[in-house]
């Protein structure tokens, strides 16, 4: 096998590869998604309110105001719900000035497996579940 036709393959697998990871994810976020609209279905339904979610500095303290109403759902707030079903990762660059202004997050897709990087991970079914049984008394 050439070099040329070594090369041609290994460029066929990666790009197999790039677009199973790409379906996968896709997949990952519209279940999600389904399962955060339902949770936004049944947190109204339970009359759990929805408040302004605000985002911590990556380091650092202090909270910033973002304008999206929505469900904390960790108790550590770093995870969130909008009242349109968009996941949010709480958590921005530190910056004085967004101490005063607030900050824009952008949604995020939504990853089936919560918490996988802390190594503390659990099903966002669960996390929803959990959620909704701690009702209006969740910080």
């Amino acid at each position: 096998m050439s070099e040329q036709d070594w090369s041609a393959k290994a460029k066929e697998n990666a790009d197999f590869h790039a677009a199973a990871l790409a379906r996968a994810q896709e997949r990952q976020a519209k279940v999600g998604g389904e399962l955060l609209s339902a949770f936004v279905g049944k947190a109204r339904a339970a009359g759990i309110p929805a408040h302004e979610l605000t985002a911590r500095p990556y380091r650092g303290n202090g909270r910033y105001r973002t304008g999206i109403q929505g469900w904390y759902l960790l108790p550590d707030r770093s995870l969130g719900v909008d009242e349109q079903g968009r996941f949010f990762i709480l958590s921005c660059p530190p910056s004085l000035l967004a101490r005063v202004r607030g900050v824009t997050l952008t949604p995020s897709p939504a990853t089936l497996r919560v918490g996988e990087r802390d190594g503390e991970s659990m099903d966002l079914s669960d996390v929803l579940a959990k959620r909704l049984g701690a009702g209006a008394q969740h910080p």
